[in-house]
This record gives C-alpha cells, sequence and structure tokens, in this order.
C-alpha cells in the first residue's frame, strides 16, 4: 500500500498529502494518535490539519511554528493560505 500522508515530526499539527486525497478519507497509521477524517480534497503536497487549532495557534511543521491560523481549523480540513499567516520575513513578530 502506498503511503498517503506524511508527518515530518512528532509534534507537527499538520500532515503532508503525498497524492490527492479526496474529502471523507479516512486517515490512519504512518504516527497518528488517532484516525482523521478529511473534510476537504487535499491536493498532494497541501498540509491538513491532523487535530482541532484554535485562532491565533501555531502552525508545526518540520517541528517549527511556520506560520499562525487565521481561524479555527478543523482536524481534516486544507491547512493553507487562507487560514494561515506566515511569520517569515516579519520584524514585528519573531
Amino acid at each position: 500500500m502506498t503511503r498517503q500522508f506524511l508527518i515530518l515530526d512528532k509534534t507537527d499539527n499538520v500532515g503532508v498529502a503525498l497524492a490527492d486525497l479526496p474529502a471523507g478519507s479516512i486517515l490512519s497509521g504512518s504516527g497518528l494518535a488517532e484516525s482523521v477524517r478529511l473534510k476537504q480534497d487535499i491536493p498532494a503536497g497541501h498540509k491538513f490539519a491532523l487535530s482541532a487549532i484554535g485562532p491565533a495557534q501555531p502552525i508545526r511543521k518540520y517541528g517549527v511554528c511556520i506560520g499562525l491560523s487565521t481561524e479555527a481549523i478543523e482536524a481534516g480540513r486544507h491547512v493553507h493560505v487562507q487560514n494561515i499567516e506566515s511569520m517569515r520575513g516579519r520584524g514585528d513578530r519573531s
């Protein structure tokens, strides 16, 4: 069976789709503590929430914060530019 997703670090709260994943898919294994049902289609290479993420909470990928959520994100939702504020290159935040 081909791997469908990747979790890069045990502290990450997002997974990365390794193929186009349709809404309704139930993902398990590969480092997940609990299975995740996708709420939206997730394109290959894109992120999805492994668990609920509150507003203004860190988005963790590679074991580091890559940005802050701009809204509440349910487990299984697409995590992308529509709901993340990047922290890179900002002088007002570190």
